[in-house]
């Protein structure tokens, strides 16, 4: 299971990194954007680490709003569900609740 989170996270990041240095790219060549709810959709799904970080790195929506406050609130979200999982607090939690979910069906 650690494999697969890991491994997930870190191709997670990889695509908000790219995709936010291409975006500033973009903008600057004048070309087609890429919308800023796909930026924050991977943020999300768990690439804000790649997200803020690539926002550094380019200088990128660094002082739009709300976006910039989107990366961050991701961010705190990514950091708190991983110190959850990592403490072992997370999965019984997730388990109660499909059980719940499960019993009400």
């Amino acid at each position: 299971m650690i494999v697969y989170v890991l491994g997930w996270l870190i191709a997670v990041n990889l695509i908000a990194f790219v995709e936010m240095v291409c975006d500033k790219r973009y903008a600057e060549a004048g070309m087609r954007r890429t919308p800023e709810a796909r930026l924050l959709l991977w943020a999300f799904l768990g690439g804000a680490l790649g997200t803020v970080c690539a926002a550094r790195f380019a200088r990128h929506k660094t002082r739009k709003q709300p976006f910039a406050t989107w990366m961050l609130i991701w961010l705190w979200v990514d950091i708190i569900l991983l110190v959850l999982w990592s403490l072992g607090i997370l999965e019984p939690l997730l388990v109660s609740a499909l059980a719940k979910i499960a019993a009400a069906a």
